[in-house]
């Protein structure tokens, strides 16, 4: 599960400290919205690395009614009613999320969610994350993964929705490695080796202006503010 650990290593890299006084609050939250719409809510703790799960009646239909924690960021019991390749979608499409966010300026972070439509034990699933960041916007404190059974289907695989308005962006289902052009992972492999743009366009037999234009279009793809950000983000989603 190379996207798992990738994503993984990005949500507990930075996070906020631990043993603050949001704790019971988010516990409760998560308590209510389980016993009241009769789904399963993960609140899984970046800093200490542990997760509570609270079980509604949703959870029977799983056959996880009596799960209440793990000793990890991830909800084992319930990723092992995935098959094998649900669960690298559900990944890929977290680690995209993630990317998606930390170009949002952070004021805005918290208003998004992912939506995921999932197939688990037989049933339909609508999986909803958002992350529970400190005062400044800055880190992650939490993830909150909502489960509940499908009652429409969505319009695309995935979707990020920005809940202030409703409005939402299709996330692509296909694979990450093809978020860039072979050309633009060449030249960001050039750009991540420490190469200007004129040894680009030598070593490439292309111009100086094209080189540029490959650099601006692969940092839009990417979301990223600089080159640095990008070969980041291309090594997280295994593009390098």
């Amino acid at each position: 599960m190379k996207t798992r650990s990738r994503l993984h290593a990005l949500l507990t890299h930075s996070v906020a400290a631990a043993g603050d006084s949001d704790d019971d609050g988010v516990m409760n939250y998560a308590r209510y919205c389980a016993s009241i719409e009769n789904s399963v809510v993960v609140v899984s703790d970046m800093a200490r690395e542990k997760s509570r799960i609270f079980c509604g009646a949703f959870a029977a239909t799983l056959g996880i009614e009596n799960y209440e924690s793990e000793d990890s960021i991830w909800e084992r019991l319930i990723l092992e009613l995935l098959p094998e390749a649900e669960q690298e979608e559900k990944y890929r499409a977290e680690l995209r999320f993630y990317h998606y966010l930390r170009h949002l300026p952070r004021h805005r972070r918290p208003c998004y969610r992912l939506v995921t439509q999932l197939r688990m034990a037989g049933v339909d699933v609508i999986h909803q994350m958002y992350y529970i960041y400190d005062g400044a916007g800055d880190t992650i404190k939490y993830a909150v993964c909502v489960y509940e059974p499908l009652v429409r289907p969505l319009p695309a695989r995935s979707i990020v929705v920005d809940s202030t308005s409703g409005l939402y962006e299709v996330l692509e289902s296909s694979s990450d490695t093809n978020i860039l052009t072979k050309r633009e992972i060449q030249v960001l492999g050039l750009i991540d080796s420490g190469s200007s743009s004129k040894e680009i366009a030598d070593m490439l037999s292309i111009s100086i202006n094209t080189v540029s234009r490959h650099r601006q279009d692969i940092l839009a793809k990417l979301r990223a503010r600089n080159s640095t950000e990008a070969c980041r983000a291309a090594k997280s989603l295994g593009i390098l």
